[in-house]
C-alpha cells in the first residue's frame, strides 16, 4: 500500500492558543528548571500542546537512557551503567506539588541494568508523590521487569499507584519485528495479570496500528487483553518519530478506531480510548479513570459504619 504524500487531515495537531499556550509554556518552564523528563518530550507525542495545555503530563523517571531499542521509539538506548538518581523520588514529588495537578502518569525507560529493574526507585517516586499530594491521582506506566514477579509486587504493593499500566504495544504477530528481543506478547500479558492478582484495582495497556497488522488481528489482540483482565485499553495510530524507525503502513481510518472503540467496550473493557492521535497517556483515559477511582472510595465509604449503626463520614478523594 502507497501512503499518501501528506499526512491525512484527522492527524494534524492544532497547535495551543490563549490560556493553553500559557499552561504549556509554564509546565514547560517547570519541567525543564526541575531537571525532570517527560516521555512526552522523548517520545515526540503529538499531544503534548493539547495535555500539557491542560494541565496533565506523563513524567519519565529512572533517567532518558533505556537499555533496549525498539524499533517504534524515540527515547534514546544505551548502558546506563546501574546509575540511579537518589534524590529523584522526592524532587519529582516536589515538583508535581508545585504544579497542583489530578492526575499523572509516572512512566519509565527499561533498566535491565539494575537488578530489580528500577521497581524499588519507581515504588518510592510513588510514595512520595502521595506524601507531598495526597489527592493527586498516580498511574505507573512500567516495563516487563524481565517477567519477575517480586518486582512488579514491590510496584504494585509497596508503590500502590491508582492504576497500573504495562503496554503490549503491538499484536502479537509484529512483536519480534516492532519490539525489542526482550521483550514478548507473553511477557506483557504476564506482567498485566500478575499486577491484577497483586490487588491494582485498575489495569491498562495499549496497542498501537499501522505497522502492518490486519483488522481481525487487532480484534484478536484485544479479546486475548480482555480475557487476561485487563480493565482499560488505548489503540492509536503508529507515528514513525525517525527515518530510523520502523516505517508506517498505512493510515488508519477514523472509522476504524470506531469500531475498535466499540467492539472493546463489547468486550468488556472499562473503558476504551481508540483514535488516531491516541496514545497509552491520554488524557480522555485519565479524565475516565479519575472519576472511576473517586467512585471506587465512594463505594468503600458506603458501607462503612460507626458504633451506633450510621454510615461514618469519610474523606473521599475526587
Amino acid at each position: 500500500m502507497t501512503l499518501p504524500a501528506r499526512k491525512p487531515d484527522w492527524l494534524r495537531v492544532r497547535l495551543p492558543a490563549g490560556p493553553q499556550q500559557d499552561q504549556f509554556q509554564g509546565l514547560k518552564s517547570r519541567f525543564n528548571a526541575r531537571g525532570l523528563h517527560t516521555v512526552c518530550e522523548e517520545a515526540r507525542c503529538p499531544n503534548i500542546f493539547e495535555c500539557w495545555g491542560q494541565g496533565t503530563a506523563t513524567v519519565m523517571i529512572l533517567g532518558e537512557t533505556c537499555t533496549r531499542g525498539c524499533r517504534f521509539c524515540s527515547v534514546q538506548t544505551g548502558k546506563p551503567g546501574g546509575v540511579v538518581d537518589s534524590d529523584e523520588p522526592e524532587n519529582t514529588a516536589i515538583s508535581l506539588a508545585e504544579m497542583g495537578l489530578a492526575y499523572v502518569v509516572l512512566t519509565m525507560v527499561d533498566r535491565d541494568d539494575l537488578a530489580d529493574g528500577g521497581a524499588a526507585h519507581v515504588a518510592e517516586t510513588v510514595r512520595r508523590i502521595k506524601h507531598h499530594s495526597p489527592a493527586l491521582r498516580v498511574e505507573t506506566l512500567v516495563g516487563d521487569f524481565q517477567g519477575h514477579h517480586d518486582d512488579l509486587r514491590v510496584v504494585v504493593q509497596e508503590g500502590r499507584p491508582d492504576v497500573f499500566a504495562h503496554n503490549v504495544e503491538v499484536v502479537p504477530r509484529l512483536q519480534r519485528s516492532i519490539r525489542d528481543v526482550r521483550c514478548s506478547w507473553e511477557r506483557s500479558v504476564d506482567a498485566l495479570v500478575t499486577a491484577k492478582k497483586l490487588g491494582a484495582s485498575i489495569v491498562k495497556t495499549s496497542l498501537m496500528v499501522g505497522l502492518g497488522e490486519e483488522r481481525d488481528e487487532v480484534i484478536s489482540a484485544m479479546q486475548l487483553l480482555r480475557d487476561a483482565d485487563v480493565d482499560v485499553l488505548t489503540v492509536g495510530q503508529y507515528l514513525r518519530p525517525t527515518k530510523r524507525h520502523a516505517s508506517v503502513q498505512r493510515y488508519v481510518e477514523p472509522a476504524e478506531f470506531e469500531d475498535y472503540e466499540r467492539l472493546g467496550l463489547e468486550m468488556g473493557f472499562r473503558f476504551v480510548a481508540s483514535g488516531p492521535l491516541v496514545r497509552s497517556s491520554y488524557r480522555a483515559a485519565e479524565v475516565f479513570l479519575t472519576g472511576a477511582l473517586a467512585e471506587e472510595v465512594h463505594e468503600q465509604a458506603a458501607p462503612a459504619m460507626n458504633r451506633y449503626g450510621k454510615k461514618r463520614k469519610l474523606d473521599v478523594l475526587g
